[in-house]
């Protein structure tokens, strides 16, 4: 066989490739008082093939009040990694914006506009198994087999406000805090970072959606804070295919 014919063969071995949607909303839950602090609206499009499905691009509004005003909106970008998006993100209430974009396929620059600061640009060399914002979800997913089994995975995360990566790892959640089919967490390695950091807990279903968050959020109380929240999902649009692999 030529390597034309072989070409041929691996891409229809591959299966058909679909345009695909999976949309889901979280409602942010102030911790101590259970009192709701925002909704966020989630529409990730995507494809199917016979590897699940995979992210291309992810749009995320954020409402609150009665009047359901729209007050920041993040938009994702998988084309890079589906563990490593290109994130835009916009707080204009506090005058904040983050952008996190590659340069290439191992340099990123991230560009930070604090609330009443001067803005701040960082260069960032990507390491090996760096996962960025969202795309801890798709980590997890891609990861899947092992989650379920209860095994820690290590990974770095970028924390883009601060223009630098911190070691983590991915594990089962010591206590139940939360509802769902998998409950895992996610933790610094370092022990520094333990005493500043609080562990993110994560609830899974059983077909691999995100059903609850509880830990710190990109969006902010005030000028100094982010808010601290569980958040609920709720799906209302699977793709045509698995979202696990």
């Amino acid at each position: 066989m030529n390597r034309w014919a072989l070409l041929i063969a691996l891409l229809l071995s591959a299966g058909p490739i679909a345009a695909a949607t999976f949309e889901f909303t979280g409602t942010a839950l102030a911790i101590d008082t259970q009192n709701q602090l925002y909704e966020e609206r989630h529409q990730v499009n995507g494809t199917c093939s016979v590897a699940g499905f995979q992210p291309r691009e992810h749009r995320v509004t954020y409402h609150k009040g009665p009047n359901d005003r729209r007050f920041a909106v993040k938009t994702l970008d998988y084309g890079q990694h589906p563990d490593r998006p290109s994130v835009v993100f916009r707080q204009p209430d506090f005058e904040e914006s983050l952008e996190i974009r590659f340069t290439d396929a191992n340099q990123l620059t991230i560009n930070w506009q604090p609330p009443s600061e001067r803005p701040k640009t960082f260069e960032v060399t990507s390491p090996p198994r760096l996962v960025i914002d969202a795309g801890f979800d798709q980590f997890v997913r891609a990861n899947w087999q092992a989650v379920a089994a209860g095994e820690s995975i290590s990974f770095r995360f970028l924390a883009p406000t601060r223009g630098d990566h911190y070691g983590f790892v991915l594990e089962p959640a010591p206590t139940a805090e939360i509802d769902a089919d998998v409950v895992i967490q996610i933790r610094p390695t370092s022990l520094v970072l333990r005493f500043l950091v609080d562990p993110i807990i994560l609830g899974y279903n059983e077909n691999g959606a995100l059903t609850h968050y509880q830990g710190l959020t990109n969006i902010r109380a005030n000028q100094e804070t982010n808010h601290t929240a569980l958040i609920r999902y709720r799906i209302s649009q699977y793709p045509d295919c698995d979202l696990t692999s």
